[in-house]
């Protein structure tokens, strides 16, 4: 989701002086909202939720990778989490149904310290890979895209060595059911998003695989109001400027940077969050 940051643009007033009689005649338009940066909000919510720690290089809270750590990346999309792991040195795979995707995380990945880079395209049924490879495995919004849920989160564990650790995630059903009221309905058709998974059905996936769920967690508010204010603007994603989306991320700004903002927000994470985050280990 964090693809990018934009620069914060500023638009200054231009102010006319006019007879009062004939300013009475205009129409005042609203002031616009200046340009702002979703993204550069929404990154600086995802840090204040413990991902991307820099300093202890963990890629989400409790999550550490190392240089000895070889990082199965499945589905990884643009590669951000596997540009984390390859700062820190690992042999990162990684693996995406979309060939240009692979690629593109390859290309990420070429001027960074990782020990070794592998790309993979496939659907995972089965991953082309050998038994107990990975001592990371990163699943990042992707099973609710899948066919076989089951069959692809026993694929990943498979490819685990014992005492792997996983970083899973899929979006939150509340959010998710709120989205489609309001989303186009291609967003719920293949090959978007094909189920909704409750939050006791996803722990359930994830015990049937194998694994041991450590921590089952839940962030990012802002982006599921962020989302259902998109649907409504009709923007481009590559370029989301709207009086709207801006007035909403300096508004989640404002509560981060207000006394109380921090114990407020960790409550709409657990009312609403975009997504839901499970660590687990495979024994």
């Amino acid at each position: 989701m964090i693809k990018r940051l934009f620069g914060i643009a500023r638009q200054d007033a231009v102010v006319q002086v006019m007879p009062v009689a004939e300013a009475a005649l205009v129409p005042v338009p609203a002031p616009p909202v200046a340009a702002y940066d979703s993204f550069h909000v929404g990154l600086r919510d995802a840090l204040s939720s413990g991902w991307y720690l820099q300093e202890s290089d963990e890629l989400y809270r409790g999550f550490v990778i190392s240089a000895e750590d070889v990082v199965l990346d499945a589905g990884c999309g643009d590669g951000g989490s596997s540009l984390f792991c390859g700062h820190r040195g690992a042999h990162v795979i990684v693996a995406d149904i979309d060939a240009g995707k692979v690629e593109f995380a390859k290309q990420r990945l070429a001027d960074t310290p990782a020990r070794m880079v592998q790309g993979l395209v496939g659907d995972a049924n089965p991953l082309l890979l050998e038994d107990g490879i990975a001592s990371k495995v990163i699943c990042m919004e992707v099973l609710e895209h899948v066919d076989d849920p089951a069959q692809f989160l026993g694929e990943l564990v498979r490819v685990g060595k014992a005492g792997a650790q996983y970083l899973l995630s899929v979006p939150d059903p509340v959010q998710e059911h709120m989205q489609k009221k309001v989303a186009p309905a291609s967003h719920f058709e293949k090959p978007n998003h094909i189920r909704i998974i409750e939050r006791d059905q996803f722990e359930k996936m994830v015990t049937d695989a194998g694994l041991i769920v450590e921590r089952h967690e839940y962030y990012a508010f802002y982006w599921s109001v962020w989302w259902l204010l998109f649907w409504v603007c009709k923007v481009d994603l590559s370029n989301p400027q709207h009086p709207l989306l801006n007035s909403w991320a300096k508004t989640w700004e404002l509560l981060m940077d207000s006394p109380n903002g921090e114990q407020v927000r960790q409550a709409l994470n657990d009312f609403m969050p975009k997504s839901q985050i499970i660590v687990a280990r495979k024994p």
